[in-house]
C-alpha cells in the first residue's frame, strides 16, 4: 500500500536549521529567529490538509515515510516511521521527529534527518528564500 502527498513552500532569511531533534514546515508566512527547527514557511498545506488516505497509512506501526526536500536542482532525503498515535490534525504545521514523541503536528517519528543534520547546501538555499517542494510517500511494506 502506498499514498503520496506534495507540499510547496519556501525559505526565509531567518532559517537556521540547527534543531537537534526535529525539523518543521509551516503554513505561517513569517519566522522568528527562535524557530530553529523550521526549514520551510508559506506551505500550501498543514497537517490537517493532508489526504485522509495518506493520514490513515501513516497511522500504522508498519508505515514508512520517505520524504524528499527539493530546492532547485538540490534534493535531500529523509526516512521516518509512522505510528498509530499520529493524527495529523494540526492546521498549520508538519514536524518530522528523531524521537517517538507524537502530537497533532507530527508526520513522522524516528527520522534519520533533523534540522541540524540536513545538508547545509539545502539550508543555505532556503535562507535565500528559494522555493521548496516536499514530496512524501507513505508505504506499508509487503
Amino acid at each position: 500500500m502506498k499514498a503520496s502527498e506534495k507540499i510547496c513552500c519556501h525559505g526565509h532569511p531567518l532559517i537556521k536549521g540547527t534543531h537537534s531533534t526535529t525539523f518543521e514546515i509551516t503554513t505561517e508566512k513569517e519566522l522568528t529567529f527562535q524557530g530553529d527547527c523550521i526549514i520551510g514557511v508559506g506551505a500550501d498545506k498543514g497537517a490537517a490538509d493532508l489526504n485522509p488516505a495518506f493520514s490513515r497509512l501513516l497511522a500504522r506501526d508498519s508505515a514508512l515515510l520517505y520524504t524528499s526536500l527539493q530546492v532547485g536542482s538540490y534534493t535531500a532525503y529523509v526516512q521516518s516511521r509512522g505510528s498509530p498515535r499520529i493524527t495529523l490534525s494540526h492546521p498549520t504545521d508538519l514536524v518530522w521527529r528523531r524521537s517517538t514523541y507524537v502530537d497533532a503536528r507530527t508526520i513522522g517519528i524516528g527520522s534519520d534527518q533533523v534540522a541540524a543534520t540536513l545538508p547545509r547546501t539545502l539550508i543555505t538555499l532556503l535562507r535565500q528564500e528559494e522555493d521548496m517542494i516536499v514530496e512524501m510517500n507513505a508505504v506499508i511494506p509487503e
